[in-house]
């Protein structure tokens, strides 16, 4: 029953099949958030909320570990499982998302999480991955049959996602889960033509939306105002996360001597690129951004030697969630784009977070295996 689970092939076989450059990325990429986290979270709950100064730390300290277990699993599982596993498990983090407006936490005029009494799970870090991977299958599906049904079903699964996105709101995770699909969508071949105007009814409909319901999405209309101009509202955190940039230089301030992280709400999760470089210095920035930029190059050169359809486009889906949010977080505190509250994959506290995180890794140490020519 164990083999019908997980890969048949020993540790020895999946330490020689595994990308280890892919792999040790990801391990620094977690290790350093938890470094990361102990700096930007002690004096956190310490000074300003009266717990324990490891309080954040240890929690994040366990979802680390947690999504490390989840991310080695993943990775080691037999690939027919895994695909069986897909649809149900996107299914189900679906469901979750629907249940948010009904029975779901609001915290800070958004209600985003469900409460399990030992976490809170906010069920969009869950299918972002999966979210892909459907819509990969499906389009790879279409273009064995040579039929374009698959896209139009694709975009109803994306639509029905923005849909309970936006009740949220949410409005970084919608522009990120579009931002990707149209990237999917490129990369199997649609013309840009069709790309273009698809952005171009995205945009109406958006629009649309700030006309007909504009005491629901004001706040949209409120963070683009302020950022083409900002005099017309409140720019506090993105000029403090933008002066702690500037302040921590190339060298940084020194390890807990940032002053970003007890002058922002949420600083340790929205502007950890900000914390790190006020506390670190842009060299350390630049070398975790390097990180991100290097895994994906890794990924894009296994999709030039990989003959399978599918796992080319499910990779380079994954790569496209992958560094679009991390840049849509690295913009947003670099004041190149308006606040989305986007956290940063693997470093940023949270354990959805993490945990989503640990399935996008997970998957793609699966597929950048070496073992899909002998398949």
């Amino acid at each position: 029953m164990l083999k019908n689970l997980i890969n048949s092939e020993s540790l020895s076989d999946y330490w020689r099949n595994i990308d280890k450059s892919i792999l040790i990325s990801f391990l620094a990429l977690f290790f350093l958030g938890v470094f990361f986290s102990f700096s930007s979270t002690s004096s956190l709950a310490g000074e300003r909320l009266n717990k324990d100064f490891y309080h954040y730390f240890s929690k994040h300290l366990i979802f680390s570990i947690f999504a490390i277990i989840i991310m080695f699993t993943i990775s080691f599982l037999k690939i027919s499982f895994l695909k069986k596993l897909i649809l149900p498990i996107f299914i189900i983090s679906l469901i979750l998302l629907i249940l948010v407006p009904f029975i779901g936490v609001e915290i800070k005029g958004a209600r985003r999480w469900l409460d399990f009494y030992i976490f809170r799970l906010q069920p969009i870090e869950l299918i972002k991955p999966f979210f892909v991977l459907i819509t990969a299958s499906l389009i790879t599906s279409g273009k064995e049959k040579n039929s374009n049904y698959s896209y139009f079903l694709s975009l109803f699964f994306l639509s029905v996602i923005i849909i309970l996105l936006i009740n949220q709101p949410d409005l970084g995770q919608t522009i990120l889960l579009v931002t990707t699909w149209v990237s999917i969508v490129f990369i199997s071949g649609v013309k840009i033509s069709y790309i273009l105007l698809l952005f171009a009814f995205l945009i109406i409909c958006f629009v649309s939306l700030l006309v007909i319901f504009p005491e629901k999405f004001g706040y949209i209309s409120q963070r683009l105002s302020t950022f083409f101009d900002p005099t017309k509202g409140d720019n506090f955190q993105t000029d403090k996360a933008l002066a702690a940039i500037k302040q921590g230089g190339l060298k940084g301030q020194g390890m807990g001597e940032g002053i970003l992280k007890e002058s922002v709400p949420e600083a340790h999760t929205d502007y950890i690129i900000a914390v790190i470089t006020e506390e670190f210095g842009s060299i350390i920035s630049i070398f975790v951004i390097s990180i991100f930029l290097y895994i994906s190059y890794k990924i894009i050169k296994n999709c030039i030697k990989n003959s399978n359809e599918n796992y080319k486009i499910a990779l380079c889906g994954l790569s496209s969630l992958l560094i679009f949010q991390t840049f849509i977080h690295i913009g947003v505190n670099t004041s190149l784009l308006p606040t989305t509250g986007m956290t940063l994959p693997f470093l940023s506290y949270g354990g959805s977070s993490l945990i989503g995180s640990s399935i996008l890794a997970g998957v793609i140490l699966n597929f950048t295996k070496n073992r899909f020519e002998n398949e």
